[in-house]
């Protein structure tokens, strides 16, 4: 590694911070019987008790103006063969749900199907966080397979996991898996309202 840059450069910070590997969520509720919903990727456990995660969202974001007055929001945790999920929420334009297939809570959280992990949450609270807000959400229920493994955001594109070996013990990266090759290409890139951009 090189010496560290004095400062604070705006170019320098992106390509910095575009080297912290995150997992994708998928931000979502039901609103006057609309699904809407969002892709943000700076999300994080913040507490057990009482259970609290967080997730950042930039200012000025229209889809979080309206989601943020929801009773109940669904957090996805977007599973590693869910890019596809990932760019249509972080679409401009369209119906960003044509082709996800989702489940409405009856307090109206929407999850997206095939996710890894899903939250049923509800607004803490909202810190300013520079050119984001930072959204503190408190976990009211919760279901997990961990057998799905996450999406993840690192510079600028959204991949698949790849274990350092078979066993979890460092070692050689293998080159092939007990069911075949192992999975090396990127999954997609996107660009969303959230923390992806």
């Amino acid at each position: 590694m090189k010496s560290i840059t004095t400062g604070t450069d705006p170019t320098a910070v992106r390509a910095a911070f575009a080297n912290i590997a995150s997992g994708v969520t998928a931000v979502c509720a039901e609103l006057e019987g609309e699904v809407v919903g969002m892709a943000a990727s700076s999300f994080t456990a913040v507490s057990l008790d009482p259970p609290l995660v967080s997730v950042c969202v930039m200012n000025g974001s229209r889809t979080w103006r309206r989601l943020q007055d929801a009773p109940r929001l669904g957090v996805s945790v977007l599973a590693a063969d869910q890019g596809s999920v990932c760019r249509a929420l972080g679409s401009k334009g369209g119906d960003r749900f044509a082709d996800i297939a989702t489940l409405v809570t009856p307090e109206g959280a929407v999850l997206v199907r095939g996710a890894g992990v899903w939250l049923e949450c509800e607004l803490q609270s909202l810190l300013p966080g520079g050119d984001h807000t930072i959204v503190l959400l408190r976990v009211l229920g919760l279901e997990a397979d961990t057998e799905r493994e996450p999406l993840v955001y690192l510079a600028g594109s959204v991949r698949a996991l790849v274990p350092l070996s078979p066993s979890g013990v460092d070692g050689p990266v293998p080159t092939s898996g007990v069911d075949g090759p192992v999975p090396t290409s990127t999954v997609g890139s996107t660009a969303s309202e959230g923390a992806l951009s």
